[in-house]
């Protein structure tokens, strides 16, 4: 089943999102090759990321991400335009109000068994297109641009989904080629996907419905928490800004703006920036502070 993030819900799906940049560290460093950008704890993650896309996943009946792709405007930075620009062959890029990039699309194929069974890599790979284009179709995209290798070119021809066209030229990509494909966001498409497949269900979860099915871990508090950690940390009080040491202030000041943080964290991942915060200004000389700053927040 399918599940939209963007930027208005990713804070309630960090842990999916974690999963996926795993996933996508699996794929397309580990078995294609690719030269991607990867952290040390295991994820793919790059400077598109930060310019909120749209995350498609799909999750299995455990909760486990098993496919995801990621949506991105074409009017901005995009990675057909400033990273695959040798796909272009000279050609320029596309760019439109209604046309999406579509990349990172990946299955987890050692998750998923063969065959065509709902836990089989056809149906995800299937799922995972009816719900990216209906979002699409919803959102009032018209096209999508998508960097695919051949593996998953034949796959969109199998499935009775071919591209009507192609950009520029296929190139060298790691241990496979890559090639820019257009697609029509249109039900004749999705229909013809859903028939191939067997799929004739609504395929999108609500987010109560994926919370349901993919609960966020715990904490000793039973606080869900940003499970993603702090890729950029920022100030999270809405009315003051922290006092400067320059300016003589205390270590009794400091102290009571981090509690004041931490009581105004509106989100886990406010909380998460606002102890962070803490430990920052205030270090790691007195081990009992941040044990009191976290009884503070409760």
């Amino acid at each position: 089943m399918i599940i939209v993030i963007d930027a208005l819900n990713a804070h309630r799906f960090t842990h999916l999102l974690d999963d996926m940049f795993r996933l996508r560290k699996r794929v397309f460093a580990d078995r294609l090759g690719w030269e991607v950008d990867c952290t040390e704890d295991g994820r793919e993650i790059d400077k598109f990321d930060a310019l909120d896309p749209a995350y498609i996943l799909g999750l299995d009946d455990e909760g486990h991400v098993v496919s995801c792709v990621r949506a991105l405007q074409t009017t901005g930075p995009h990675m057909l335009s400033d990273v695959f620009a040798d796909i272009l062959n000279g050609e320029p890029p596309l760019r439109g109000a209604t046309i999406w990039e579509s990349t990172r699309f990946c299955v987890d194929t050692q998750r998923l068994t063969r065959g065509t069974s709902r836990h089989s890599i056809s149906y995800a790979t299937c799922e995972l297109m009816i719900g990216s284009l209906e979002y699409a179709m919803r959102s009032g995209i018209t096209d999508i641009v998508t960097v695919i290798d051949p593996v998953m070119d034949r796959v969109l021809k199998r499935s009775d989904s071919a591209p009507y066209g192609y950009l520029g030229k296929p190139t060298p990509m790691g241990k496979v080629s890559a090639l820019a494909a257009l697609l029509d966001c249109t039900e004749e498409r999705v229909d013809r996907i859903r028939a191939f497949a067997g799929i004739h269900h609504d395929v999108h979860l609500t987010e109560e419905e994926a919370l349901a099915r993919a609960p966020a871990p715990q904490t000793d508090d039973d606080t869900p928490r940003d499970q993603e950690g702090l890729r950029s940390m920022t100030i999270v009080s809405r009315n003051t800004a922290p006092p400067a040491p320059e300016a003589g202030v205390t270590r009794t000041a400091l102290r009571d703006y981090c509690r004041a943080q931490i009581r105004d964290a509106r989100t886990p991942r406010e909380l998460d920036a606002a102890l962070a915060l803490a430990e920052m200004l205030l270090g790691s000389d007195r081990p009992e502070e941040p044990e009191a700053l976290d009884r503070a927040a409760s």
